[in-house]
């Protein structure tokens, strides 16, 4: 069973949907709470652009318009559909849905986590993070793997030969919903450090079944700022309203 389909079946009772918003770099999904009277939980993802397509006419989103009349888990199903705007509704809905236990997680910043553990060790980071020049100089080698890779960035078809390599593989939360991540997850070591962050990170035990050990993701304190922000363009550094919190698996000491 996939990773999406395991969390479908894993998902809490249904809730009614509050609001859709795609926005051009993020996309959120906001339930009603569970006693059905005012806000609730809100998620977010990262929005992917639907592919070209030839003519007008053509819907990037096929129920534009009524998407929150629908059932949070009828949004989660999405996450199955091809990549687009569609399938960030789907992991947005997925990301509202999944309880965060914030007693367990931490404030923790993603760069200073990689320079205090990645000293002298070899690092592999997929996706061109902003931190990544920050991190080099403490790391005994470090690689970065890019779709559209920068200069300096590998290409991410070397992933087979990089990651096996490293003893901290940071992973960007791009991967889900890319399809990718399962098939990176089958790279890395039994030993090494995983760590996957971006705002689209689920909080999920089930990442911690395929081995990843610090999930950093965003929790969104609140949904009127954010939804104002992303239905303007922002990209994540401009948006307001959220938390960054790291949920680390069970026996791992920071």
């Amino acid at each position: 069973m996939t990773l999406v389909d395991e969390l479908l079946h894993s998902l809490p009772a249904d809730r009614p949907v509050r609001s859709v918003h795609i926005g051009l770099n993020w996309t959120t999904v906001c339930l009603t709470s569970p006693e059905g009277a005012g806000p609730g939980r809100c998620g977010i993802a990262k929005t992917l652009l639907p592919p070209p397509r030839p003519g007008h006419g053509h819907a990037a989103v096929e129920e534009a318009g009524s998407l929150h009349e629908k059932s949070a888990h009828q949004l989660a199903a999405l996450a199955r559909t091809p990549p687009g705007p569609e399938r960030s509704v789907g992991w947005a809905a997925i990301n509202a849905l999944l309880p965060v236990d914030e007693k367990h997680c931490v404030e923790l910043n993603a760069r200073d986590f990689l320079i205090k553990q990645g000293r002298d060790r070899k690092i592999a980071i997929v996706g061109h993070f902003p931190f990544v020049e920050a991190v080099r100089p403490v790391a005994r080698s470090l690689w970065v793997l890019e779709l559209n890779p920068a200069p300096g960035d590998l290409p991410a078809r070397q992933a087979p030969e990089i990651i096996p390599q490293a003893d901290i593989v940071a992973i960007t939360s791009m991967t889900l919903l890319n399809g990718t991540f399962e098939e990176l997850a089958g790279l890395w070591q039994p030993e090494t450090l995983v760590m996957m962050l971006g705002p689209s990170t689920p909080f999920t035990p089930l990442l911690f079944e395929r081995g990843v050990d610090v999930l950093s993701g965003t929790v969104i304190a609140d949904a009127d700022r954010v939804n104002r922000y992303i239905c303007q363009g922002a990209s994540f550094h401009q948006v307001k309203g959220v938390r960054l919190l790291t949920l680390v698996r069970d026996g791992l000491a920071l």
